[in-house]
């Protein structure tokens, strides 16, 4: 990851990369290893379904994969990263390589080609973006995206030229979930392409692909990140000292466009603001209560109070575990660990579930802009009742708050 470069550090998501190349690639390395092998086994598959989460880095692969492909002076794990066919890589600009992904047309006549320099852009900027950050780079609206029929010829149209440049031509089709029945017209094509043709398609979601493509290609299953790589990255690159990054790691699940995203927006310690809250319900210190509800709870922003009930979720969910006793699922930070450890000391499984479910619906009504001075005065008296005087009754079907 020699290439990989800080930019702005804690307040930009974005991470720039001098070119795309393996080692660029935060963990991921069995794949990698797999990518390389079918490379130096002369066992290049013509059709590649790339399968795994947002933020795993699965579009980045498949571009890392295209290039050590087209390189002319390929090392033994990676492509050299300076001749010219990897310098236009890196650009995005070689002429053998072709891009589809979903838009928001505003002519039935776009392809995407009609938003290259757009692509180029967000891509270039962050190889691990999501749809919401392709959609706020096109500014869409609440216009719906999808791979339009225009688009499907456009790519059948590429695939029947000869390699200009290189001995492959390479299409990366992001998001082949919004290819509806014009996906159709792209079979024969993945089926019969043209000689030293490459066509990578990167999903998310398995099901919401037409079945007759997933039966034409080849799946590279590619799991999400560990926490671990997504904390080594966030201090190596990002200069986040350790115990921020072990709480956004935690927090991102294994998806590394969520993690910059929570480095942009955490303006407090999640963990010392959830252990203060906790605490004041369970003396049942009205004093504090009020105090956090119009003061740190309702003033750090929107994104943030999203995320500080979330990571309040993520750990009543851990406790269940921990109460459980299910040591082997649980992954969490020491200081979170320890935390868990002695809070559970005075919940029980039916507390703890019943906690998590009033965040989840503080979580709701956030997204919908409740006023937060309110809400989480209100969340507080509820976590005092469920915490201080244990007033819960059970149902056959629920665990209701009385």
């Amino acid at each position: 990851m020699s290439n990989l470069h800080t930019h702005n550090s804690n307040l930009n998501t974005s991470f720039y990369f001098a070119a795309m190349q393996f080692k660029d690639i935060v963990g991921q390395e069995a794949v990698k290893k797999h990518l390389i092998q079918t490379v130096k086994d002369e066992r290049i598959s013509h059709a590649q379904l790339f399968l795994g989460p947002e933020g795993s880095g699965s579009l980045a692969l498949a571009l890392a994969y295209a290039q050590y492909i087209s390189c002319e002076a390929k090392l033994a794990n990676d492509s050299c990263g300076e001749c010219s066919s990897c310098r236009k890589y890196s650009k995005l600009v070689h002429p053998d390589l072709h891009f589809s992904y979903p838009f928001f047309a505003k002519h039935k006549e776009d392809t995407a080609l009609s938003f290259i320099e757009e692509w180029r852009k967000a891509f270039l900027a962050n190889p691990y973006l999501g749809l919401d950050e392709w959609r706020d780079q096109l500014s869409a609206e609440n216009k719906q995206s999808n791979i339009n029929i225009a688009e499907a010829h456009s790519i059948i149209q590429k695939l029947s030229l000869k390699p200009f440049e290189s001995e492959y031509k390479v299409l990366i089709l992001w998001l082949p979930e919004y290819l509806e029945k014009e996906g159709n017209a792209l079979l024969k094509v993945i089926e019969e392409p043209s000689q030293k043709t490459l066509f990578l398609l990167v999903a998310q979601n398995q099901e919401q692909i037409l079945n007759t493509i997933i039966s034409r290609t080849q799946i590279v299953k590619i799991p999400k990140l560990k926490n671990q790589e997504i904390e080594d990255f966030l201090v190596r690159y990002k200069g986040v000292d350790a115990s921020t990054a072990a709480q956004l790691a935690y927090l991102s699940n294994g998806n590394l466009q969520i993690a910059q995203h929570l480095l942009v927006h955490q303006e407090n310690d999640y963990h010392e603001l959830l252990r203060s809250w906790l605490g004041a319900c369970w003396q049942n210190n009205g004093l504090k209560i009020v105090e956090l509800s119009e003061g740190d709870l309702s003033k750090m922003g929107r994104e943030n109070q999203k995320n500080f009930l979330r990571y309040g979720i993520n750990l009543m969910r851990e406790s269940m575990l921990f109460m459980a006793e299910t040591p082997g699922l649980i992954h969490l930070p020491e200081k979170e660990l320890e935390f868990i450890s002695k809070f559970s000391q005075i919940l029980n499984l039916a507390k703890a579930e019943a906690i998590a479910e009033e965040l989840e619906k503080a979580h709701y009504h956030i997204e919908r802009n409740a006023n937060p001075k309110i809400l989480f005065l209100d969340v507080s008296l509820k976590l005092v009742r469920i915490l201080k005087f244990n007033t819960l009754r059970h149902t056959a079907d629920s665990i209701i708050l009385l």
